[in-house]
């Protein structure tokens, strides 16, 4: 009989550990290119990020804790969910206050860190990254190729090398590009889970309004 139940346990499948809050390897720090988020769905949801007051370029998407193959989410955590103000005060580099929410509350639980530190360090890894001004200085959509875009980026800094950064596209679109950063927020190389940049030949960017 105790053979046949350490079979059937043998059998069983292997369970992931719960992820816990401050338990990961490293984070991704997600910048996202605000008018293209726009053109594809921020206008029809009529996002206040999309007003034309705004010139929004690269917004940050979020600051993730990552393990060296996959991510963890939506973390228990004894610290207190973010008050409006601190939300709201992350608009202008997050492009909404429901955004800055939304990133507490799937990634920022699991950083360890209390709402104020997640949101401070968030910033903290937006201002290190320079974003390459001549993106900016576009008037007209064009199709570009995605490795143009990483290439401006490590032009602009220094200290970050090929396998620390990805590009992203979605729906034909440029969409993102992700850093790898030590929980010191130092540049180091992505996962294999994580870098893996657009394979299109070329992607729409679409200019600052």
């Amino acid at each position: 009989m105790r053979r046949l139940i350490s079979c059937l346990l043998l059998a069983l499948p292997t369970l992931a550990p719960a992820d816990r809050a401050g338990s990961f390897d490293y984070y991704v720090l997600s910048l996202s290119w605000s008018p293209n988020w726009c053109a594809l769905e921020g206008d029809a949801r009529g996002s206040d990020q999309c007003d034309a007051r705004h010139d929004h370029g690269w917004i940050l998407h979020g600051l993730w804790p990552q393990y060296e193959r996959g991510y963890p989410a939506d973390c228990q955590t004894v610290e207190p969910a973010p008050s409006r103000r601190m939300t709201s005060e992350m608009a202008d580099i997050m492009g909404t206050s429901g955004l800055a929410w939304h990133q507490w509350r799937k990634h920022g639980t699991c950083s360890g860190l209390s709402a104020e530190e997640y949101y401070g360090l968030s910033r903290r890894a937006y201002t290190g990254i320079t974003r390459p001004k001549i993106l900016r200085q576009l008037t007209d959509p064009v199709r570009i190729a995605p490795k143009v875009i990483e290439e401006a980026f490590l032009a602009e800094n220094t200290g970050l090398s090929a396998d620390q950064i990805t590009i992203t596209c979605k729906d034909g679109h440029i969409q993102e590009a992700r850093i790898c950063l030590t929980k010191d927020l130092a540049p180091r190389r992505c996962g294999a889970d994580v870098l893996r940049d657009c394979s299109a030949a070329s992607a729409l960017f679409t200019p600052v309004r």
